[in-house]
């Protein structure tokens, strides 16, 4: 398919969704107060000193990679000094923030909204909305069309992008399978100074507030997400206003009721959704297929330059070495010759050479006298 008749088509799709009479049923505009004994957490900015256990009770509870920042006994705020924010390793992060000279921290992850974006925007319905309070996610069913990341207020939802096969959408999902056996979500297990509190919605508000009217110059009086957004599972109490610590300001209204218009046209984009795919995946298999097309004549080039810049490197090694071996064989036949001359010359010079006389004070031998002759008549 060429790119042209992919836009057409494209084009034909969104002229038939503006067309269609189709009610909108993906959304709804009734306001809905959430679940009565649906569970969340609240955040205490004030208890909190970053010490990031949090994030290692999340880490382990969820079978995560270990931390991409370790916590540094010396200096655990180290990793702090960046803004940081959720990904498909991470399903929460501790910020800090300096607000009047002084540092605040505020954990980040999944609000877990009463009345969720990310349920609303998918039309697969992979993410659901729990009675007992957690958004949880079923990634059988979903088709990575990531509309939940483009939905959510809170910028949560992330995506493994580095898996090819199978890229799913992660985030936090408040320890859903461990809370229904009646354990505590790894970060509130893993809190040591009770900055989060686990129990139903309605009496954390009730704590909050008691907190708030206790300590009103310590607390600003504002629980954020008692509202928001229709409300959410996972409240904050601070000690300065929340926007301080990069928290949206956001209005009452729920997700489903901003959306509902334009998520009635969602079943119509649904039935073209196989071609809209199709034109999709035929444009980037035709642009992988170029790109591994290229990247193989590449790389053939390249092993071809390699071996010739080894091949002459080897015969100027190989001529270099032969040079030197002549020279060498050249040297030790001139010092064979250098010896054998000198070896020669020695002897001439011997063989000239006077013999040696005898010494002239030799003294002369002296001869024995004859010993008398005896006659016979002398006896």
């Amino acid at each position: 398919m060429k790119r042209r008749k992919f836009l057409g088509l494209l084009s034909a799709a969104g002229v038939a969704t503006a067309l269609s009479p189709t009610s909108a049923s993906a959304g709804s505009t009734t306001s809905f107060n959430g679940h009565p004994d649906a569970m969340g957490v609240l955040h205490d900015s004030t208890r909190c000193i970053g010490c990031r256990k949090c994030e290692l009770g999340c880490q382990q509870i969820n079978n995560l990679p270990a931390l991409k920042e370790p916590i540094d006994p010396e200096n655990p705020l180290k990793a702090l000094e960046n803004k940081r924010r959720t990904d498909f390793t991470s399903y929460t992060v501790v910020n800090q923030y300096t607000v009047n000279d002084k540092p605040v921290f505020r954990k980040q992850q999944c609000n877990h909204c009463q009345e969720p974006a990310c349920a609303s925007a998918c039309f697969v319905k992979a993410f659901v909305k729990t009675p007992e309070g957690p958004v949880v996610y079923d990634p059988s069913l979903c088709v990575g069309c990531r509309y939940c990341m483009i939905a959510c207020p809170f910028y949560v939802p992330t995506y493994d992008y580095n898996n090819a096969w199978n890229p799913l959408v992660y985030k936090c999902t408040m320890c859903a399978e461990h809370t229904k056996q009646g354990k505590l979500p790894g970060c509130v297990a893993a809190c040591p100074k009770e900055a989060l509190v686990y129990g139903k919605r309605k009496d954390l508000l009730r704590i909050a507030r008691n907190r708030i009217e206790k300590n009103p110059g310590l607390y600003v009086d504002h629980i954020y997400g008692e509202t928001e957004m229709g409300g959410t599972n996972w409240l904050y109490i601070s000690p300065v206003p929340h926007k301080e610590l990069g928290q949206p300001e956001l209005g009452r209204t729920s997700a489903p009721e901003l959306t509902s218009g334009a998520l009635g046209s969602v079943a119509m984009v649904a039935g073209v959704w196989p071609v809209l795919l199709g034109g999709a995946y035929a444009i980037n298999k035709r642009r992988t297929k170029m790109a591994d097309a290229e990247k193989a004549l590449a790389v053939k080039d390249a092993v071809e330059r390699a071996k010739a810049d080894a091949e002459t490197k080897l015969q100027a090694a190989l001529t270099k070495a032969e040079k030197e071996k002549e020279s060498s064989i050249a040297r030790e036949v001139k010092k064979a010759q250098e010896e054998a001359k000198a070896a020669f010359e020695a002897q001439l010079a011997a063989a000239a050479a006077p013999a040696e006389e005898a010494p002239a004070d030799t003294a002369p031998v002296e001869a024995t006298p004859a010993a008398p002759e005896t006659k016979e008549d002398d006896a």
